[in-house]
């Protein structure tokens, strides 16, 4: 019997079409529902290059249900190269079509001599959530694009950078800028494929690396081992997101290494940036520790990616406990044992207990029966913000749906990254006091 869900965090696998968005100059045609379409791209966060309410649709209806949409199909494909001023064009398709049996391969097959690239991927929700539509998005990608592409010689020192869900993360550009920025500091060169001014000059360099860097515990994963097979490039798989000192150290060293780097200097480059940091957390330690409404015990209620990476930190740069850490993205079984190991790694032999779970009424019951010692602390969404009331506790808002804050550049990556998390979280309970 099927069972009501409570304030999901997820969008269904035609999400993916937002992965095609953040790519620049790539044109993302819906074979769905009107309403499809407008629900995934409106909650898009940004325009982009395109406004989200310009994308192609073939707005498929009774009719098309009952005589097929694959004629409607063809001529939005066939309009979309006309007036869509795009370098790359990905067609996605809905529920309703994929059960009708609309064949879209074959529609798109009539386009392989266009002037630009047409691709296709199946993304109905039935099938996945956008986290898996992402992948299917890069795998479409990688198996009708990047294929096709002349063969080059191997660039050393490039590295393709993939890690955070586009658009569908708050923070997912300023974390891929200082992703890269921390991989330039090596010497190495950054290859980015979303976010600013990346587009098709990025995308076509992705076959020529040295190496991929997943910085993911799990989306992903299956891309760069398809990059692997098909081009026979290495990947390192790093499935932290580096948040503070002791992470972006380790992420520095470990990076350096798969890269076969002198160590020395990039000793010296860990000792400069540590420097830096602790004086600025010595010089606020009253503000820290004397600050009594200030949580001792955390809770995050987000996705994987976002909560190892805030519990590592918060827990081995800052010496909080955690309590449950609850993973709302659904995800697949086949990932959840290795991602709940990754949580019994933190300082000091300090495990923190995994909830995968999708319901936000349960994750709230459990999160009022648990022990905090004092003013719980909750890293989540807006979806968290009455329970934190409700318990007289901490709250920063750190995923979607986020509604709390403009997020233009910002990113909780790094060494500045690691501040920036501590005066969002100290200015949250200066208000909450004061």
């Amino acid at each position: 019997m099927a069972n009501i869900l409570d304030e999901p965090r997820y969008l269904c696998a035609l999400g993916g079409s937002q992965t095609v968005q953040a790519i620049y100059k790539a044109v993302p045609i819906f074979h769905s529902g009107p309403g499809c379409a407008a629900r995934v791209s409106g909650d898009a966060s940004g325009t982009g290059y395109l406004a989200t309410n310009t994308f192609p649709c073939s707005n498929i209806g009774e009719a098309e249900v009952i005589f097929g949409g694959e004629g409607k199909l063809e001529d939005v494909i066939e309009n979309s190269l006309k007036v869509m001023d795009g370098d790359l064009y990905v067609v996605l398709s809905g529920c309703t079509t994929e059960i009708v049996g609309d064949d879209i391969e074959q529609v798109v097959s009539k386009f392989q001599q266009a002037e630009k690239p047409v691709i296709f991927v199946n993304t109905p929700g039935f099938k996945g959530t956008n986290y898996e539509g992402h992948e299917w998005v890069v795998d479409a990608i990688i198996k009708q694009y990047l294929t096709k592409l002349p063969k080059g010689e191997k660039i050393k020192g490039l590295v393709n950078i993939w890690g955070p869900v586009p658009s569908h993360d708050p923070y997912w550009l300023g974390d891929f800028r200082e992703l890269a920025t921390l991989v330039s500091e090596l010497g190495l060169t950054p290859n980015l494929i979303f976010g600013e001014y990346t587009g098709l000059e990025n995308l076509n360099r992705v076959p020529v690396a040295e190496f991929n860097l997943l910085v993911s515990p799990w989306v992903g994963l299956s891309n760069v081992k398809l990059l692997e097979e098909t081009f026979g490039t290495p990947y390192l798989h790093y499935p932290t997101l580096p948040i503070g000192a002791h992470e972006s150290s380790a992420f520095l060293r470990t990076v350096a290494g798969f890269a076969g780097l002198d160590l020395h200097p990039v000793e010296a480059l860990i000792a400069r940036h540590e420097r830096e940091y602790y004086f600025y957390i010595e010089r606020s330690v009253s503000v820290f520790f004397e600050n009594r409404t200030a949580s001792k015990r955390f809770s995050t209620v987000t996705t994987a990616y976002s909560a190892l990476a805030i519990s590592k930190f918060l827990v081995n740069d800052f010496g909080l406990m955690p309590n449950k850490q609850y993973l709302t993205e659904n995800v697949p079984e086949e990932h959840q044992e290795r991602i709940a190991g990754y949580f019994k790694n933190f300082s000091y032999g300090i495990e923190a207990e995994v909830v995968f779970s999708t319901d936000g009424y349960l994750i709230h019951r459990q999160i009022e029966e648990e022990y905090f010692a004092g003013p719980p602390l909750i890293i989540g969404s807006i979806f968290e913000k009455s329970l934190v009331k409700k318990l007289d506790g901490n709250f920063i808002c750190v995923s979607t749906p986020f509604q709390q804050k403009v997020v233009l550049h910002s990113s909780y990556v790094g060494y500045h990254g690691g501040l920036k998390f501590l005066e969002d979280l100290f200015t949250g309970v200066y208000q909450t006091y004061n």
